[in-house]
């Protein structure tokens, strides 16, 4: 397996290059050469796997055995699997009015990007050790990304982390997941914009290459392919989850609705697709609904990032929507280049014909309205007894408005995030909220971190930091 650029200007890196990659050099993000369709004897055996097992099987379709032996990635992912809370990672939770809810949200932020980004700091623990290297982590957040990416290597003496994090954008247990981890491999800096604007810097950095290789620069943020290939799993279990034991020979189809930002979570839904998965997709956003304008109309085109209560969404730049127009481009390089360069240019694209009516075939969309979420998580918790985060609310208001219509075809919403890192919301909802100890914890703690003003120059104090620990390291 070799991976090349969406944008054609890279092509045959190996699964440890785009590891430790960001962007690939010419600005586009990285994909397999080749993605197997898989035979109904592979699926029905696959049906009978735990999450762990299934994550497993998809990371030996996508890194061979001579990059890491069988038995050693099975330990990687025992080890990244191994704390999380629940004994199945990310059970299913059955409710009434039908709903089905995976909850992905049982690791170490309460937040779905631990289940990828565990699996990524084992990888790169793995090769830094291998290779006796050292990396510089770059990421941006628009909530829950950094503290997993922090979580999955505070302390690695191989790695030191760099973090953007939109102040007063995310919510205060957010901000302190990340700002109260006291490592001396991680530099936390509260950027006073949004999270497409602390994007700019980082996406300048990366495509100065010369910096990038002498500073061994990479991100963990979902341009990177890791994080895209562990959440192809989650597609799989869910609609394992959702299929009738007695559907043997042939699989029924299964909507999976999913909460959809920067678009690395529905991206490998459209892989699972293209494996052979017979899932229809719902990407489901919030006001910033660029991907919902894209689906519906073919019109891919920059707006204002409006602040909302599913705030880890509050995105108009989601640059995974790259990998989703290549897939349905067929893989087409050189029309994602010209596309991607015009969008660049202009801020705005509107799609080909065919173009659109392939990414119809993959997915559908809906926009959800800070009302529609408060009113889906009184009718979750008067139904059920059950919270909801925002985001997982976006989700479930399409499930709604589809049962409530006798649209009844089996269905998983998946829940990125668990209810009590927004405490705001469910307050607003009339609801209280449940607050684990750990969470509680947090509140308590010293915080650290670097304020960027509007003001600031926000590269050139990161190539400063980037710098500084490539001296304290000598």
């Amino acid at each position: 397996m070799k991976y090349t650029s969406t944008r054609g200007g890279v092509l045959d890196v190996d699964f440890e290059g785009v590891l430790f990659a960001g962007f690939a050099p010419d600005g586009g993000l990285f994909m397999p050469e080749h993605i197997p369709k898989l035979n109904m004897e592979t699926l029905t055996r696959w049906r009978s796997l735990s999450y762990k097992e299934l994550v497993k099987a998809v990371c030996s379709i996508f890194i061979p055995t001579e990059t890491i032996p069988r038995n050693e990635l099975n330990g990687l992912v025992d080890e990244a699997l191994r704390n999380f809370r629940h004994k199945d990672v990310v059970p299913m939770s059955r409710l009434k009015s039908g709903l089905n809810i995976l909850e992905m949200w049982h690791g170490a932020t309460h937040a779905f990007k631990d289940l990828a980004m565990s699996c990524v700091g084992q990888f790169l623990d793995y090769f830094l050790k291998k290779n006796n290297r050292h990396v510089n982590i770059l990421v941006g957040t628009s909530g829950d990304t950094g503290s997993a990416a922090i979580e999955s290597v505070r302390g690695y003496p191989n790695i030191d982390i760099i973090v953007l994090l939109p102040h007063g954008r995310c919510t205060e247990i957010q901000e302190r997941q990340m700002t109260t981890v006291m490592e001396d491999n991680v530099h936390v800096f509260a950027v006073d914009g949004t999270s497409d604007e602390l994007d700019e810097p980082i996406k300048k950095l990366f495509r100065d290459s010369e910096f990038v290789k002498k500073h061994n620069l990479m991100s963990t943020n979902s341009v990177n392919w890791v994080r895209v290939m562990v959440q192809i799993a989650h597609f799989f279990f869910g609609y394992f989850q959702c299929v009738p034991p007695q559907a043997n020979d042939v699989l029924p189809s299964v909507e999976i609705v999913v909460p959809t930002g920067g678009a690395g979570n529905i991206t490998a839904g459209c892989i699972a697709q293209k494996m052979g998965l017979p899932i229809q997709l719902v990407a489901g956003v919030n006001s910033n609904d660029i991907i919902h304008r894209t689906v519906q109309h073919g019109d891919f085109s920059l707006g204002n990032t409006e602040r909302t209560l599913a705030s880890a969404m509050d995105i108009q730049e989601p640059y995974n929507m790259e990998r989703i127009l290549w897939l349905a481009a067929d893989c087409d390089s050189a029309k994602v280049k010209e596309m991607m360069d015009e969008f660049n240019h202009r801020k705005r694209l509107k799609l080909p014909l065919e173009l659109h009516r392939r990414l119809l075939g993959m997915m559908k969309s809906c926009s959800v309205t800070d009302d529609n979420i408060i009113q889906t998580i009184r009718r979750c918790w008067e139904e059920n007894q059950y919270l909801l985060c925002p985001h997982s609310a976006v989700a479930t208001f399409y499930h709604y408005q589809q049962f409530d219509s006798n649209q009844n075809l089996p269905r998983c919403c998946l829940a990125p995030a668990s209810a009590a890192k927004f405490q705001d919301v469910i307050l607003r909802a009339g609801l209280v909220p449940a607050i684990p100890p750990e969470i509680e914890a947090l509140m308590k703690k010293e915080t650290r971190s670097v304020f960027l003003g509007k003001d600031d120059d926000w590269e050139k104090i990161l190539r400063e930091k980037i710098e500084a620990i490539g001296r304290k390291r000598m």
